[in-house]
C-alpha cells in the first residue's frame, strides 16, 4: 500500500493537484468524501461540518502530538467529536490497504506510521488570490466574495493551518523537513505538474 498526502496553502491548487494525480495514477482519492461521511454519520449538513473543521480545532484543545488524542473523548463538543471521527476515518482508509491520495485533514501527521509520501503545495499570494477569484467568478453573482473578503480568508486559513502544524509537529510550517516534496504551483497549469509529481513519488516509494 502506498499513501500520498497533500498539505496545501489555501488557493495554491493543492486540491486540484491531488485529484488529477489520483486520476493519473488510478488511485483512490479522499478529500470532500471525508466531510460527506462525517455529515452522514452525524446527520449534519456538509457545509456545517466543513465549517466546524475549517479551523482544524486542535489548537483550541491545547494539545501536542505526544498526548494528542488520549483525552479527546472527554470533551463533549461537536468539534471534538468530528475531529476524533476524522482521525478514525483516516485510520480506516489506511487499514483498507489501497493506494490512495488524501488531501488535507492533517493526514500526513495522523498517518505517519504508514510512511506516506508527504507533499506540500504552495504558491505566491498573487497567484493564490487569482486562483480563488476565478473560482468565485463561477458562483452565482449574489454568492461571490469580493477580492478583499477572499484575501481575508486566505490569511485567516493560513494562520490556522500554520498554528495546527506547529502544535502537531512542534515545527513551523516553513520547516520543510516535515514534507518529502514541496511544489510551488504559482502560475503553473496544474495538469503539467502531475506527471513530474507522479514520477517523483514513484522513485520515492522505491527507495524507502
Amino acid at each position: 500500500m502506498q499513501i500520498i498526502t497533500i498539505s496545501r496553502q489555501f488557493g495554491s491548487g493543492g486540491r486540484e493537484l491531488g485529484k488529477r494525480l489520483a486520476d493519473y495514477l488510478e488511485w483512490d482519492y479522499y478529500d470532500k468524501e471525508i466531510i460527506e461521511t462525517l455529515a452522514n454519520e452525524h446527520g449534519l449538513d456538509e457545509t456545517y461540518v466543513k465549517h466546524m473543521l475549517s479551523n482544524h480545532g486542535w489548537h483550541n484543545l491545547q494539545l501536542t502530538y505526544r498526548n494528542s488524542f488520549a483525552h479527546l473523548t472527554f470533551d463533549p463538543g461537536m468539534k471534538t467529536t468530528l475531529l476524533v471521527r476524522t482521525r478514525e476515518i483516516l485510520q480506516e482508509i489506511a487499514e483498507a490497504g489501497n493506494n490512495c491520495i488524501i488531501v488535507g485533514r492533517d493526514a500526513d501527521i495522523i498517518l505517519q506510521e504508514y510512511h506516506p509520501f508527504r507533499i506540500c503545495v504552495c504558491a505566491d499570494l498573487a497567484s493564490r488570490l487569482n486562483r480563488c477569484m476565478k473560482y468565485e467568478s463561477k458562483k452565482p453573482e449574489d454568492q461571490r466574495l469580493s477580492e478583499k473578503q477572499v484575501l481575508r480568508n486566505i490569511r485567516r486559513i493560513d494562520r490556522n493551518r500554520a498554528r495546527t502544524r506547529e502544535i502537531l509537529t512542534g515545527k513551523s510550517r516553513g520547516d520543510g523537513s516535515t514534507f518529502d516534496l514541496t511544489v510551488n504551483a504559482g502560475n503553473w497549469d496544474i495538469r503539467k505538474l502531475v506527471p513530474a509529481t507522479a514520477e517523483f513519488a514513484r522513485q520515492w516509494f522505491e527507495q524507502i
